[in-house]
């Protein structure tokens, strides 16, 4: 298990274009947080590049900044929440049971977001469940909602846990239930190990990259790509590997050799 190495908050700054002034409070934690999502997508590529994901600091690091990758709730959750402390903010990493799709089908807790404190109060933070998430951070309240671009979020209690609640078109949705328990490293190595390596998770059948800016949420998922710019949604399929490099590059700034090829892995 790897979480040293030093962390450059200059160059994370750069890789999210951030060059606004930073001060420890909810503004700041708003722009930070939407500009962090315009920049690094999410993203399960190494999976079909036959490549292990790795989620200590230096490893993200070295990924999700020096090498202009995205990645997913594992690693952006650890990119944050490093740049966050540096600031200077207070934070604590939590853990969800993502309800997208199947609200009544217990999963496990595998999904990895962050609670903030700022003087304005306690946010949550997540810039790692893809396009349906939050532009910007929810204070932590219930029955408050978030009114973003194309969207709206909310939270509320349900027995014991929280709910974030949204709505991209179609009507509120349970997205995620999580608690306030405090997580750790470790917590999120083995969640990683199951999403990475067990032939049951949904992230070795499906290839997916997600990314979210203020009037546009774009999302891949095999060889669908689904846009919706400013609340108008379409559709197209990519027919060629040679246009899967493309679009990558185009709609998510990833850029890719021309060899490349993403290969299913094998679920038996």
């Amino acid at each position: 298990m790897e979480d040293s190495g030093a962390f450059d908050l200059e160059a994370y700054l750069a890789r999210i274009a951030y060059d606004r002034p930073l001060r420890i409070d909810a503004a700041s934690l708003a722009d930070l947080h939407e500009a962090h999502l315009a920049s690094i997508p999410f993203e399960n590529l190494d999976i079909f590049l036959g490549r292990p994901i790795r989620i200590g600091l230096g490893p993200v690091q070295a990924k999700l900044v020096a090498d202009r990758r995205g990645g997913y709730c594992f690693e952006h959750a650890t990119l944050l929440k490093a740049a966050l402390e540096r600031i200077g903010f207070r934070c604590r990493l939590l853990a969800a049971r993502v309800r997208s799709g199947a609200p009544d089908v217990p999963r496990p807790r595998n999904h990895f977001l962050l609670e903030v404190d700022t003087p304005q109060g306690q946010y949550l933070a997540d810039v790692g469940f893809g396009h349906d998430g939050p532009l910007h951070p929810l204070p932590l309240l219930p029955g408050l909602i978030l009114h973003q671009p194309g969207s709206a979020h909310r939270l509320r209690h349900d027995g014991g846990l929280w709910v974030l609640e949204g709505d991209v078109g179609s009507g509120w949705a349970d997205l995620y239930a999580f608690t306030l328990e405090p997580q750790f490293l470790v917590d999120m190595e083995m969640a990683n190990h199951y999403a990475s390596t067990h032939p049951d998770s949904a992230f070795r059948r499906t290839l997916t990259v997600q990314r979210l800016r203020r009037n546009r949420r774009a999302c891949l998922r095999g060889t669908t790509l689904e846009t919706c710019v400013n609340g108008r949604r379409e559709s197209m399929e990519i027919d060629s590997g040679a246009a899967l490099l493309a679009l990558l590059d185009d709609e998510f700034g990833l850029a890719f050799p021309p060899e490349t090829r993403f290969t299913l892995p094998d679920a038996r």
